[in-house]
């Protein structure tokens, strides 16, 4: 099946009935009534179950899985074994699936879930991973006969040799035959087609078609921590501490696992070879080309890059002065605070704000510079989420909960100096971080949230002061969520509405090349910086 036909997903077989997410508990089994010792949890057990969990119940991985490997006990080798398996597979799902189908002669939605599941976490190790082939196949095997598909081990067994009969570049090869342009992309990189096509719409609206291929690389790549420190509270100490724990690899393991998610909206198996003994070997994406290197240096003026092990143990992390944050939306916050010198009283809004990361940043320098913040949510849990993100900014911020689509229609006649219009999209400018969203998101997905991008603007027009700056930003490259709704939106407003050179404000906040296109608006991109691919536009009320 090619990566870019249809969702991939394995035929629903019994093990899929009443599933929680993550799958089966992790203690041990009764037999014969009679309790038996718990038995330690492998990290390929702890890949399976996340893996499920994302198929099934549409969990997120990079919320599921550090809860998975503190359950299990891994070690920090085991956890970052883990951690890769689990990410890998779920970016390469649909060029396994067509490995799959080649090395088994069915197609793969014609194969039990569980049974596919098994056998997509093998291929990545064989193909991805420098797991020793005897220990990736045996341990294939065993996975299969621990989740309860044990009468398909056979299957597997026989599956995971032909795999493994062939090097990367042969099997590469193979699933591309006779396909050509976003399709063989589409295989290739694992990516849907139209994610691809995207991908390419928006490149060449900046004239630099030819770096799709790194874009698409780059998605594949583990993307490393990154922090912000907050103005006016991050001390040098945290700097430094922080900055002492940063790698200067991309290794996806680091000394633990991450945890949780990055800002806005992350037993040891001691069989030959063992999860940990393959940890230390880790391999990234197999596929030809490879993705250039961003370099090391930080580009955003708080930002600092490549932490090792958990950011939850790094001292201003854990204290709060630190906050663990793309560096593409720190500068899209900053673009805002920035972009003109700040008046005190100012009143600034961060439309929607959960789950509260760049609510932070601009609540830090809106205090710094003596204006206020509004933080609107719409969702009950996410309200949550932002109280505890600016906990500490009390008398500078007002945490309020409801749909952003009110705003201006009360008749209070409350205005804005300063609005935060980060907008829900498909999210495709960060399927390094959230490798599910590829494969989640379909193309009627665009046109629906463009209708409530567009209802977000509309309500920021009407509460954005005389002489205020709004900035429209979204984590996604596709042009009908980003130029296309700002040309829309000038189409309504350029009466009354100015846009401002966006390029030379983000070169001017950067604390090094950003690398965008000259223009009004600015498009980052994860192959030339290693940000998320966000976008930013800064408009101004003229009347």
């Amino acid at each position: 099946m090619s990566a870019g036909q249809e969702r991939p997903r394995g035929r629903q077989g019994s093990g899929d009935e009443g599933r929680r997410s993550g799958g089966p508990g992790v203690g041990g089994r009764r037999t014969g009534g009679r309790p038996q010792a718990a038995r330690q949890v492998s990290a390929r057990r702890v890949a399976f179950d996340v893996l499920r969990a994302v198929q099934v119940d549409d969990a997120y991985a990079n919320l599921l899985l550090p809860t998975r490997i503190r359950r299990a006990g891994l070690s920090a080798r085991d956890a970052g074994f883990a951690t890769e398996l689990t990410y890998g597979t779920i970016r390469m799902i649909g060029r396994y699936d067509a490995v799959v189908a080649l090395a088994s002669g069915r197609r793969a939605d014609l194969v039990e879930a569980d049974v596919l599941d098994v056998m997509r976490l093998g291929v990545h190790q064989l193909l991805a991973m420098r797991t020793p082939t005897h220990a990736a196949v045996s341990a294939t095997v065993e996975l299969a006969r621990e989740v309860g598909v044990a009468r398909a081990t056979g299957f597997v067994n026989a599956v995971m040799r032909k795999v493994a009969a062939k090097t990367p570049e042969e099997w590469d090869a193979l699933v591309t035959a006779g396909l050509g342009g976003e399709a063989l992309l589409a295989t290739r990189w694992s990516h849907p087609v139209w994610v691809v096509s995207a991908f390419r719409d928006a490149l060449a609206a900046e004239r630099s078609r030819d770096e799709l291929v790194a874009l698409l690389a780059a998605d594949n790549e583990a993307p490393r921590v990154q922090l912000a420190a907050l103005p006016g509270v991050a001390t040098a100490e945290d700097v430094e501490q922080a900055t002492a724990r940063a790698t200067g690899d991309g290794d996806a393991s680091g000394d633990e696992p991450p945890v949780g998610p990055v800002d806005d909206d992350t037993t040891g198996d001691r069989a030959v070879g063992g999860d940990a003994a393959a940890a230390d070997t880790a391999g990234g994406d197999t596929a030809p080309a490879t993705a250039p290197v961003a370099p090391d240096l930080p580009v955003s003026p708080v930002g600092i890059r490549g932490v090792a092990g958990d950011p939850a143990r790094v001292p201003g992390v854990a204290a709060g002065r630190l906050r663990v944050q793309d560096e593409g939306s720190q500068l899209a916050a900053l673009a805002l605070s920035r972009s003109s010198e700040v008046r005190p009283g100012e009143r600034w809004l961060d439309l929607c704000a959960g789950p509260g990361g760049k609510a932070a940043l601009l609540a830090a320098e809106a205090a710094q510079a003596g204006a206020t913040l509004v933080a609107n949510e719409l969702v009950p849990a996410r309200v949550g989420l932002v109280r505890e993100a600016l906990r500490d900014f009390r008398d500078t911020v007002t945490v309020v909960e409801g749909d952003g689509r009110r705003f201006g229609q009360d008749g209070s006649g409350v205005r804005f100096d300063r609005i935060l219009l980060d907008a829900p999209c498909t999210g495709l400018g960060a399927l390094r971080r959230r490798p599910e969203a590829r494969w989640r998101k379909q193309p009627e997905d665009v046109a629906e949230l463009a209708v409530l991008q567009e209802e977000l603007l509309e309500a920021a027009v009407r509460v954005l002061a005389p002489g205020g700056t709004l900035a429209y930003v979204t984590c996604s490259p596709h042009l009908a969520e980003t130029r296309g709704q700002v040309d829309a939106l000038m189409r309504r407003h350029g009466h009354e509405l100015e846009q401002l050179d966006t390029a030379s404000v983000v070169r001017s906040v950067a604390a090094r090349d950003p690398r965008v296109a000259d223009g009004r608006t600015v498009q980052l991109w994860p192959h030339r910086i290693g940000t998320d691919a966000m976008f930013i536009a800064l408009v101004r009320r003229t009347a």
